[in-house]
């Protein structure tokens, strides 16, 4: 079976507002991938009708991403090729082709799930997904890890997908397939990557933490300097989560450390607000307060400049603090401003469930 995706774009802006690789993944998801993506202007006619010519010579299942203004032009050029009709649903079915007509503009959002599952119907496959979660693992180790399991069993497929540093590890096999294969699988992944997972099922970073929060009776708190609340926002994000967490704060300025967590004036002065010794007193201070049993704090630079000091931008200490003591992490993180502190982030999620588990 070959696919082939098909996105038409506006040339003229430099970045599109949706692109295709939600496409790509809910295919690879499935266990389909794609033998050629073309992405045309969708003022280029020429381009696009030699593009649709080959997918009818060359491709079993064709998705066109277009926007809806399109539908009727490419509908009365597809529907003669083929020689048969889009159905409601924007399918054109022959015997041996598919073609899949779908919108990311106006008011048809787009549904993947009924493509893939049209093409796993009509060729009647059987899969299932099994998923490693993990946070820091060096990329090196996790291709490494993934390269050996598909060594050992070429018959699986494995995506790999990072978000800020969190890694989803999705492995597709065949539902006929045994399952100590799979096991096996899954053993050889975690060998090369084990320090670094926190679940073995598609479940949130937040919402693992929750479990456990929930499991071990604690209650946890936030202080956040250069995160700006984006630990505290994935912590509500998770349905339930008022039973564990008591409150975050967003203690940016110097004065706001010393006021409302007890951090020590002369630490700051002397040490610096990103310092291992104000992220350490910035987590012990709400530990102190006596209203949770586990508190994280942040303190970075997230840029684009850096601050006064010649402490460079990426540099950011993430305290873990529960009544039996204070672990202190620090990192020099890499990107742009949004990309360290998302990393971050997700870093002081992993490191709390780390020390709590």
């Amino acid at each position: 079976m070959k696919n082939c995706l098909v996105f038409l774009k506006n040339k003229k802006l430099s970045e599109d507002i949706v692109d295709y690789s939600p496409c790509v993944r809910a295919f690879a998801s499935a266990g389909f991938y794609f033998e050629k993506i073309a992405i045309i202007a969708f003022d280029c006619s020429k381009e696009i009708v030699t593009q649709l010519k080959e997918c009818k010579e060359s491709f079993e299942n064709t998705v066109i991403l277009c926007p809806a203004r399109m539908e009727t032009t490419l509908k009365q050029f597809l529907e003669p090729l083929y020689g048969s009709r889009f159905d409601m649903a924007r399918s054109l079915d022959t015997q041996d082709r598919t073609v899949f007509l779908r919108f990311y503009d106006g008011a048809n959002a787009i549904s993947y799930q009924e493509v893939t599952d049209y093409i796993s119907k009509k060729y009647q496959l059987r899969f299932g997904k099994s998923y490693i979660k993990s946070v820091g693992a060096p990329e090196e180790d996790i291709l490494n890890a993934v390269g050996k399991a598909k060594a050992a069993y070429p018959e699986l497929n494995c995506n790999v997908y990072s978000d800020y540093g969190d890694c989803t590890i999705e492995i597709i096999y065949s539902q006929d397939s045994p399952k100590m294969l799979l096991d096996d699988a899954v053993r050889i992944i975690l060998s090369g990557i084990d320090d670094y997972v926190y679940a073995l099922e598609d479940i949130t970073l937040a919402q693992r933490l929750f479990q456990l929060l929930k499991l071990r009776r604690m209650k946890i708190c936030v202080a956040e300097s250069f995160t700006g609340g984006g630990v505290g926002r994935k912590l509500v994000e998770v349905p339930g989560i008022s039973e564990v967490y008591f409150e975050g704060l967003n203690t940016y300025s110097n004065e706001s450390k010393i006021s409302r967590l007890g951090v020590d004036g002369m630490t700051i002065k002397s040490a610096g607000a990103v310092s291992e010794e104000t992220a350490r007193e910035m987590a012990e201070g709400l530990i102190a307060q006596g209203n949770c049993d586990v508190a994280i704090s942040t303190t970075g630079i997230a840029g684009p400049g850096s601050d006064n000091t010649n402490k460079p931008v990426g540099l950011c200490y993430i305290a873990v603090a529960t009544k039996n003591g204070t672990s202190v992490n620090k990192y020099v993180l890499k990107g742009d401003r949004q990309t360290i502190t998302n990393t971050a982030i997700n870093y002081a999620l992993f490191l709390t469930y780390k020390q709590i588990k």
